[in-house]
């Protein structure tokens, strides 16, 4: 309703988990780099939890991105189940093939076996299985008991599957019952996500804001910040309702922009009746870690990020104590990192890391505006988003927005593989762990790829020229046929044929030649360009 008098092009604060819409806070990225780090660790189970709307869907939504790829995952949504629903829908998640039962249900036992085959036959072709588990605050006791016994299952070096259980605040009280003690011990990693601090409050709201196109002058002052964050408490979801209400009001009194006043009648009518929530300013928990890899304890994210490139390399992390088992209301707090404080980031800006990136296609992009300048060299610019997993699929070097506190620098991601990724900033390099890099990376990047100058970005169904001639040709010779002859239109059977090949590459198979399959198309096509996974592997 009020969108065309803001000029907005859509309802910025909708709470629907538009991933246009995504905003990774600092507690968000540290949230997806435990889960990271889990995945990585050996087995177990790794928690993380989180008051209702404070964007745990949002974490384990970037967390999927971006498994490797040698992960198997199984997601379940709606845990209200018993034993034996719970292992059927185990094996229909991972598509594990059941023996026919002799009379009546399979039982719990044939269940089990099966699963317990499919994992072994799983880790012995390299691959490891995760099962996610949303709204675990629902799972019974005995529910979590077998969940328990299914991480039994090990080799003398890990365990062959990964659980990671996702709920609200009340899943750690469940889990610090003494009948579930051994359960308890067994988690690896745990982090509690926070609400959103007064300046984060500020930045996502402005991000929403800019992502529904609002032009100079914003509907909701930056100064309204404090208030928005203390009317919702820093819960994303409850700001999303506030400024939908504000936004409302304020077209009702014919506005421009949302007053305090505004805000707190769009309050009332929001959140009548509900209990105020606490004003504490509390941190979100940290809690400790086994040590096995870059991240340990509570310094998770500042010895984390040690490693990531300054001009000369960070020290070496020293060895993190090892924890004893115990519940939440026991374990001892970790000890702070050794390593020298964490230096401002060295960071490039958005132009100097494409002008490097261009070096990588043997072109220099020209200064002020590469991405515009690109088409004189044969390159185009594609911008996007969906963070390392949609990476991997491009398989090709990327410049990555990454975040240091209030600041955001960007870096060319030259390789990468299963263990880690190396970082390109103005001409030095450096590895980095996939948990460290997670910590700053909001999931947005900009790669390049390769295309004549007389080529469209896109082509359509009735199109022709010489990019149509192309690629109905380079079509042809992937299903071994003779080249059509060439300044033919893009017809339908050459419609049906792009279509039947953006199916078979998982490509959005709309029959229209967009940037990523043009970029598929150069990588079976032969044409000389950098990928991202075989630079890690030299």
């Amino acid at each position: 309703m009020y969108t065309n008098y803001f000029h907005l092009k859509q309802a910025p604060f909708s709470i629907a988990p538009d991933p246009r819409y995504l905003f990774m806070s600092e507690r968000h990225r540290e949230a997806l780099a435990h889960l990271l780090y889990g995945i990585g660790s050996g087995g177990g189970f790794v928690l993380l939890t989180g008051e209702i709307g404070a964007g745990k869907t949002t974490v384990c939504r970037c967390f999927i991105e971006q498994i490797p790829d040698n992960c198997r995952l199984a997601y379940i949504f709606n845990p209200k189940l018993t034993v034996e629903e719970l292992l059927l829908t185990i094996c229909d998640e991972f598509r594990i093939d059941l023996p026919p039962a002799a009379a009546g249900t399979l039982g719990v036992k044939g269940y089990v076996d099966a699963i317990n085959a499919y994992l072994l036959a799983s880790h012995a072709q390299g691959n490891n299985n995760v099962l996610v588990i949303d709204e675990a605050q629902n799972l019974s006791p005995q529910v979590l008991e077998q969940l328990r016994l299914l991480t039994n299952l090990e080799t003398s070096e890990r365990k062959l599957l990964q659980i990671i259980l996702i709920g609200q605040p009340e899943l750690r009280t469940m889990l610090a019952r003494p009948e579930l003690e051994q359960l308890a011990q067994r988690v690896i990693a745990r982090y509690h996500l926070g609400p959103l601090s007064v300046a984060e409050t500020g930045a996502y709201v402005a991000h929403r804001l800019a992502v529904a196109g609002v032009q100079a002058g914003t509907p909701v002052p930056a100064a309204l910040a404090p208030l928005v964050h203390r009317l919702t408490g820093g819960v994303p979801r409850r700001i999303n309702l506030l400024c939908d209400r504000a936004l409302l009001g304020a077209y009702v009194e014919n506005a421009r922009e949302v007053t305090p006043k505004i805000l707190r009648r769009a309050a009332r009518e929001v959140f009548a009746g509900e209990t105020p929530l606490p004003q504490d300013g509390r941190r979100p928990l940290r809690w400790p870690l086994v040590a096995g890899g870059v991240l340990a304890g509570a310094a998770i994210s500042a010895a984390a990020w040690q490693a990531v490139p300054h001009v000369s390399p960070a020290p070496a992390p020293a060895p993190a104590a090892k924890v004893a088992p115990a519940d939440a209301r026991t374990r001892a707090p970790a000890p702070a990192a050794a390593a020298a404080p964490a230096k401002p980031l060295d960071l490039a800006t958005e132009e100097e890391a494409l002008r490097e990136l261009g070096e990588l296609w043997g072109q220099k992009l020209p200064a002020g505006t590469p991405c515009a300048g690109a088409p004189r060299l044969g390159l185009r610019c594609y911008q996007g988003r969906g963070g390392l997993y949609e990476l991997r699929l491009l398989d090709r070097p990327a410049i990555v927005a990454l975040h240091d506190g209030q600041r955001v620098g960007y870096a060319v991601l030259t390789g990468m593989d299963g263990q880690g990724a190396t970082l390109a900033i103005n001409g030095q390099r450096q590895k980095v762990s996939l948990g460290a890099l997670a910590t700053r990376f909001d999931g947005t990047f900009t790669t390049l790829w390769k295309a004549p100058r007389a080529f469209r970005d896109e082509v359509h169904p009735g199109d022709t020229g010489a990019d149509v001639d192309w690629i109905a040709a380079q079509l042809a010779t992937l299903d071994k046929h003779p080249a059509p002859p060439g300044g033919q239109p893009f017809d339908a059977a050459t419609a049906r044929l792009l279509r039947a090949f953006q199916e078979k590459q998982n490509l959005k198979a709309d029959g229209v030649a967009g940037p990523r399959t043009w970029m598929r198309l150069n990588q079976l096509g032969g044409v000389d360009e950098p990928r991202l996974l075989a630079a890690a592997e030299k």
